[in-house]
């Protein structure tokens, strides 16, 4: 059986005394997270889901996602995790695109009231039927009337069942991704391709069974990174997840000094971040380099400079890789106990392949700048629902990803530009069209393009060049602010321009490289 689930259950008869989870004070063994899956999995059966339905999931890092999580696997269906700052609208979207039966949703907080928009997106959906409230309390009521909490509905049923039998195809988990242009897409990774890529992550930082590492785990879980290589990369070889709902630089150093933390990933503006404060946060830095194994980064390009101060200060050279949530994600990664090559995202990972091809498929001349395809075990089956998104991105078994590299002679590759359009802020992907689509709804925008512009802690930040409609008064200010309202944090412009026109090509197309 190649169930994901297998990755919690196989550990759970090895080492069901360890610690699976610590939040705060709470620590969770493997055995306890394992109980509170089956009873989550009993409780899906008992709604009526059946093996290949979807079930969402919105959860910050807490101990709730994974058991949720494996729960969702357990009983044989699929995974569809959101993204925590998605607005209503946003997620009936993907309720619907996804065609979820069920859906759990964390309550939130005050500024962040998760179950709020979640259940404005499952009110808005037909085919979601089941609608259940994650709190903190496992006592408290429900936030939303008329809704019910996990808790109660959960703690009822048995801490028993048994995972149900799933192929090496089937899927386990949708993630959502745009590409560049369009709605998300539903990115369908199977059981091998996740179990495959959980276990060569974990083998490529030489992962230990018998000395088994305490992962911080800051990259938020609803994301392929914080999901392979965090948790299921944890959880394949008995390690300890330790979890921090939301990235704070002082608080993770400090989460790392008393959890004694072996494992750190994330992306460069959390290593910026960290940097940052590690003199003024009253931490041990020698104590922090005596205990640290491993740091890796990923979604953007890492800083040189950001590299080499964490080497000085910390003794540990960061591991760069790269990857898409199409390909589970990982599909490159420098080795480890190799000298590192600043700048380069590493030679692909052991059974996948890499290589450079032109516009039209073939392969780029030795040398020459290419974009990146990759295919092997980690490749998804599809876009959910999109054959001809699927066929557009894969060819022979071969996924493009939109990404120009280069490869040096012993195959390790470095990325030379990031997809044509798609922005990268803060290690969140967005995709220009999405927001664009989204601007143009409000009555006085007549024309947009979003674009990157650098900054220093996010990486780039989102602008928009907007043509208003004759006649409107619509302000910067408030533009930003109605935009607020419609997208997630990551995404709204935070830049207005107004102009007058727009440079265009002879078809009409938006010269976005003349903007900035």
């Amino acid at each position: 059986m190649t169930n994901l689930a297998t990755l919690l259950e196989d550990s759970v008869a090895k080492y069901g005394d360890r610690d699976a989870i610590v939040l705060g004070d709470t620590r969770l063994t493997y055995a306890a997270v394992d109980q509170f899956a089956n009873m989550c999995a009993n409780l899906l059966v008992e709604r009526g889901i059946k093996p290949g339905d979807k079930v969402a999931l919105t959860c910050p890092n807490l101990p709730f996602f994974s058991i949720v999580y494996y729960g969702i696997l357990k009983a044989g269906a699929t995974v569809v995790p959101l993204n925590v700052l998605l607005k209503g609208r946003e997620v009936a979207y993907h309720l619907d695109d996804a065609d979820v039966k069920a859906y759990f949703c964390f309550e939130g907080t005050p500024d962040l009231p998760m179950a709020k928009a979640g259940h404005e997106g499952f009110t808005a959906t037909e085919g979601c039927e089941h609608f259940f409230v994650i709190t903190a309390d496992l006592g408290a009521a429900s936030p939303i009337e008329g809704t019910e909490t996990m808790a109660g509905a959960m703690l009822t049923q048995s801490p028993e069942f048994t995972s149900v039998a799933t192929d090496d195809a089937d899927t386990a988990v949708i993630l959502y991704t745009s590409g560049t242009t369009g709605q998300p897409k539903g990115a369908e990774l199977t059981h091998s391709n996740m179990l495959s890529n959980a276990l060569s992550g974990a083998d490529l930082f030489n992962a230990d069974a018998e000395h088994p590492d305490t992962y911080l785990c800051v990259l938020p879980l609803f994301h392929s990174f914080g999901q392979t290589v965090i948790q299921n990369g944890a959880f394949a070889y008995g390690g300890t997840v330790v979890m921090l709902p939301r990235f704070e630089a002082e608080p993770a150093l400090q989460l790392m000094a008393r959890e004694k933390v072996t494992f750190f990933a994330g992306v460069p503006t959390m290593y910026w971040g960290l940097l940052g404060v590690l003199d003024d946060s009253g931490v041990d830095v020698q104590d922090l380099a005596a205990n640290l194994r491993v740091a890796v980064s990923g979604g953007a390009a890492l800083p040189v400079e950001v590299h080499k101060e964490f080497e000085r200060r910390f003794g540990v050279t960061i591991l760069e890789g790269y990857g898409l949530s199409e390909t589970s994600p990982v599909a490159s990664f420098s080795v480890y106990g190799e000298p590192v090559r600043v700048g380069s995202i590493g030679p692909a990972i052991p059974g996948v392949q890499m290589k450079l091809i032109k516009d039209d498929w073939s392969d780029s001349e030795p040398g020459e700048i290419g974009e990146i395809a990759i295919k092997g075990p980690n490749v998804m089956k599809g876009y959910h629902g999109r054959p001809e998104a699927t066929a557009e991105a894969i060819h022979d078994g071969w996924f493009r990803t939109g990404d120009l590299a280069r490869v040096d002679e012993d195959g390790w590759y470095y990325i030379v530009d990031r997809s044509k359009d798609m922005i990268i802020r803060g290690g969140y992907n967005v995709y220009p069209r999405e927001v664009e689509e989204t601007l143009l709804t409000h009555p006085d925008v007549s024309l947009c393009a979003v674009i990157g512009v650098p900054h220093d802690s996010h990486g780039e930040e989102i602008k928009a060049v907007v043509i208003r409609n004759p006649g409107a008064g619509v302000t910067e200010a408030e533009l930003v602010a109605w935009a607020k309202e419609q997208m997630a944090a990551y995404k709204y412009p935070r830049i207005v321009e107004f102009r007058d026109s727009l440079p265009m090509t002879s078809t009409g197309k938006i010269l976005k490289r003349e903007l900035s």
